[in-house]
């Protein structure tokens, strides 16, 4: 990475407290121009105030509080601007639980400099998921297939939520009108970069399931994928994904 180009990685938080000062001690070290931001949607088990106490004691770290948990997408968006806002080269979204492993974090910022976004990929070789029961590794490889199947997105891991993002493409996207809240989220930022064209490369990573904190999961999330991908279609069909 070009020594002029600052990476920012974004931490959604809800209840992270068992995780967020570890993993961004584990981030940091790993490139001189790697800043973070958490986003915390006001954690009630307090961890935005060790997100406060981490900014007071490290010049790149920096928190957006959020009054209300609105989902991981609204989140994003909003770490989406504020990187925008300060100008950063690259940007990351990242789980803060260390289900996604910090030592990618240079393979990404390799390919960046090629391709104009980078996905963290749990099925381009083989099944690579730690720790999860067969049920729910068979519901995300299935999910993955149907996205695949329904929407014509040429990616083998849709609902990943490790990336990186140049910020032209970000700059290219309507972020106001991105409507997914939940995990279908990542198919539609990476289905609106897609069809604009931009450059999407998948690399492998091993996914390791959380061991502290609890999983956001839940029922309504994945009935919001299910309908979310035909919405995603009709939009492609009419050319209305900006």
């Amino acid at each position: 990475m070009p020594q002029s180009k600052r990476a920012l990685i974004i931490f959604p938080t809800y209840n992270e407290k068992e995780n967020i000062e570890k993993i961004v001690h584990a981030v940091l070290p790993l490139d001189a121009r790697i800043h973070v931001l958490i986003v915390d949607d006001s954690s009630p088990d307090g961890t935005g105030e060790i997100a406060d106490k981490l900014v007071a004691s490290e010049e790149k770290v920096n928190v957006l509080h959020r009054k209300n948990k609105e989902g991981l997408g609204k989140a994003y968006i909003a770490g989406f601007k504020w990187a925008l806002e300060h100008d950063y080269d690259y940007i990351f979204e990242m789980d803060a639980d260390f289900s996604h492993g910090p030592e990618y974090l240079r393979d990404f910022l390799r390919e960046i400099q090629t391709y104009d976004l980078v996905l963290g990929s749990r099925y381009i070789s083989g099944v690579n998921v730690i720790n999860w029961p067969m049920s729910r590794l068979l519901l995300s490889f299935f999910a993955n297939k149907y996205t695949q199947i329904i929407t014509g997105l040429p990616i083998k891991d849709a609902t990943g939520g490790f990336k990186c993002f140049r910020k032209e493409v970000l700059q290219a996207i309507n972020l106001d009108d991105v409507k997914a809240s939940g995990y279908s989220f990542q198919i539609e930022m990476t289905m609106r970069a897609w069809k604009k064209g931009f450059k999407v490369k998948e690399i492998p990573i091993i996914f390791m399931d959380r061991i502290a904190g609890t999983s956001k999961m839940s029922k309504k999330i994945m009935r919001e994928a299910i309908w979310m991908v035909w919405m995603l279609r009709v939009k492609s069909m009419f050319g209305k994904l900006s």
